[in-house]
C-alpha cells in the first residue's frame, strides 16, 4: 500500500515535464513507474495537446502541495528558531514551549496529509492517461483535472498573499 502511494506521488511529481515529451514517452514512463498496464490508441493532436494542458495543471498542484508539506514540516520543527521571540499571539503561546509544540504537532500532521493529496493527484494522472489517449470511456477524470487545477490555483493565491 506504502509502495503504490509512494510510487504515485512520483508519478505526479515527473508529470509536469512528461506532459511536454512524446505520447510514447507519457505512456512507457507511467508503465514503467506504476507498475500497471497503459496504453495509447489513436490520439490525435488535439488529445494530445488537451492532455498536455490537464496533465501539467494537474502536476503545477502537486508540486505546490509537495512544497507546502516540506514548508510545513521544516517551519513546524524548527519554528522557534524561525521566528525569534513573537510568541506571545502565537498558537500555543505565550510561551516558546507551547508555540513549539502546537507548530510542530500540525507540522508532523500536515505534511503526510499534502503528501496523500500529491499521490492522490497520480492517481489522477493515470486516469487522465486511460481516458484522454488511452481512448477509455470514462468521463469524469477531464473535469476533475480542471477542478483540481483551479482549486490549486485559487489555493497557490491565497497561500501568496498571507505570506
Amino acid at each position: 500500500m506504502i509502495d503504490a502511494a509512494a510510487r504515485s506521488a512520483i508519478f505526479e511529481l515527473i508529470a509536469v515535464p512528461l506532459a511536454f515529451t512524446r505520447v510514447r514517452t507519457r505512456v512507457r514512463v507511467a508503465r514503467r513507474t506504476l507498475r500497471e498496464p497503459v496504453g495509447a490508441h489513436g490520439v490525435s493532436l488535439l488529445r494530445c495537446l488537451a492532455h498536455s494542458v490537464l496533465s501539467a495543471g494537474v502536476g503545477v498542484v502537486g508540486w505546490f502541495l509537495a512544497l507546502l508539506s516540506v514548508l510545513v514540516l521544516v517551519r513546524g520543527l524548527a519554528y522557534p528558531m524561525l521566528v525569534g521571540d513573537g510568541y506571545r499571539n502565537a498558537w500555543g503561546g505565550p510561551t516558546p514551549a507551547g508555540a513549539w509544540a502546537v507548530h510542530a504537532v500540525l507540522g508532523l500532521l500536515l505534511a503526510p496529509s499534502f503528501l496523500a493529496v500529491v499521490a492522490v493527484l497520480g492517481r489522477l494522472q493515470v486516469r487522465l492517461i486511460h481516458t484522454v489517449l488511452g481512448g477509455h470511456r470514462s468521463w469524469w477524470p477531464i473535469p476533475l483535472a480542471v477542478v483540481f487545477t483551479a482549486a490549486g490555483t485559487l489555493f497557490c493565491i491565497a497561500w501568496s498573499h498571507q505570506i
